[in-house]
C-alpha cells in the first residue's frame, strides 16, 4: 500500500490536527520521500515509518511537537540536518538498519538539544573503532545509544509508563475495594442474621417441645385422676352394697 493512502486510512475520520500518534510501518514510498504528511499534523508527538523505503527526509513536514521518530530499516544515507529544522523537540530517534556509515553523517543531530536516546543498531557506522565513545563525545546531550548509556547500563522503562501503570493499579485496587468491601460486609450480615435466625428457631422449637411434653404430662395426670375417681366410685358402690347385705342379715 502506498504511504499516502495508508496515512489517510490511519486518520480514522480525524483531522490531521487531531492526530498525536501515527504508525505507517511497512507501506511504500513511491519515490523514497515522505508522502501524505503536511504541516497540518502540528499536534503529532509520535511518528513511525519503519521499512517504507525512505531514502531521504527532505520532504518531512514541520512537526514542532514531535518527540519520538521511528524510521528504522530504510535506506537513508544522510540529510539528517532536516530533523533539527523540522522536528526540533525530538527526544528519541531510531535510525537502526539504515545506510549510515560515517560519524559526520550524524553530526547534525548535535542541534537536537533534547535528544536523549539514539539508535543506530545495524548501521555500518557501528563497525567503526571506538564507535560508542565517538558518538557520545560528538553528541553530549545523548544519554542512551543503542539502548545503553555511556557506562553500559541498559535504558530503564520510561517514568511515564511507570506512572500510567501505577495509576491503573490504584484504580483497580479502588474498584476492588468498592466492589469487594460491601459484598463482604453483606455476607457477614447475612451470616449473622442466619446464625441469629437459627438460634431463634432452635429456641422456639425447644420451647415448643418442652411445652408439648408439659401438655402430655398434664394429659396423663388427668387420665390418672379420672381413673382414680372411677375406682373410688366403684369402691364406694361396693361398700354400700355390702352394708346393705349386712342390714338385711341383721333383720333376719
Amino acid at each position: 500500500m502506498e504511504m499516502e493512502k495508508r496515512i489517510s486510512l490511519e486518520l480514522r475520520n480525524k483531522t490531521p490536527a487531531e492526530v498525536a500518534e501515527l504508525v505507517v510501518d511497512n507501506c511504500r514510498s513511491s519515490d523514497g520521500e515522505v508522502e501524505g504528511l503536511s504541516d497540518d499534523y502540528k499536534e503529532l508527538e509520535f511518528l513511525s515509518m519503519v521499512n517504507v523505503g525512505l531514502t531521504s527526509l527532505a520532504k518531512l513536514p514541520s512537526l514542532p511537537k514531535l518527540l519520538k521518530l521511528e524510521i528504522s530499516d530504510n535506506m537513508i544515507v544522510g540529510g539528517l540536518d532536516q530533523l533539527s529544522e523540522k522536528c526540533p523537540n525530538l527526544t528519541y530517534l531510531n535510525l537502526s538498519g539504515n545506510k549510515i556509515k560515517e560519524l559526520s553523517t550524524v553530526k547534525p543531530l548535535k542541534n537536537l538539544k533534547n535528544l536523549k536516546s539514539l539508535d543506530l543498531y545495524s548501521c555500518e557506522i557501528t563497525t567503526l573503532e571506538d564507535y560508542r565513545e565517538s558518538v557520545f563525545e560528538l553528541l553530549p546531550q545523548v544519554t542512551f545509544l543503542d539502548g545503553y548509556d555511556h557506562e553500559d547500563n541498559e535504558v530503564p522503562d520510561s517514568e511515564a509508563d511507570d506512572d500510567d501503570n501505577e495509576g491503573l493499579d490504584s484504580e483497580a485496587d479502588d474498584d476492588d475495594e468498592h466492589t469487594a468491601g460491601p459484598t463482604r460486609d453483606g455476607d457477614d450480615d447475612e451470616d449473622d442474621e442466619g446464625s441469629e435466625g437459627e438460634e431463634v428457631g432452635l429456641s422456639y422449637l425447644m420451647k415448643d417441645g418442652i411445652q408439648d411434653e408439659e401438655d402430655d404430662d398434664d394429659y396423663v395426670e388427668e387420665e390418672e385422676e379420672e381413673d382414680g375417681v372411677g375406682v373410688q366410685g366403684e369402691k364406694r358402690k361396693r361398700d354400700a352394697e355390702d352394708e346393705g347385705d349386712d342390714s338385711d342379715g341383721d333383720d333376719d
